[in-house]
């Protein structure tokens, strides 16, 4: 398994999470890493993305100043704290390894998928 994904669940509005990815040390060395989530008929879209070496991040509008994403190049860990969360940030959250060392929203940049973990909002 090249990416796994973990630590989603059931959390109040206004609750947290973190969730981590450990990914293979092929899958993490010189590559950028993202989160995605998709959520029930809704297309997969962009949730933040990290650089190689951790100097760069990006984050869509709907999450800024509520996540944070964050890698550890020791253990081959990517991780989400999520704050503040909202019942429209339910959906399967996904980690993906980018081709490239620098971010980027694009899926068609990333050629490692994880197998996604639920995180379920409730108001």
């Amino acid at each position: 398994v090249q990416l796994q994904a973990s630590g989603g669940g059931l959390v109040q509005a206004g609750g947290s999470l973190r969730l981590s990815c450990a990914a293979s040390r092929r899958t993490f060395t010189n590559n950028a890493m993202g989160w995605f989530r998709q959520a029930p008929g809704k297309e997969r879209e962009f949730v933040a993305a990290i650089s190689w070496r951790g100097g760069n991040t990006d984050y869509a509008d709907s999450v800024k100043g509520r996540f944070t994403i964050s890698r550890d190049n020791v253990k081959n860990t990517v991780y989400l704290q999520m704050s503040s969360l909202k019942p429209e940030d339910t959906a399967v959250y996904y980690c993906a390894g980018d081709k490239y060392p620098t971010t980027s929203r694009a899926t068609s940049r990333y050629n490692f998928w994880g197998q996604g973990t639920q995180v379920t909002v409730s108001s």
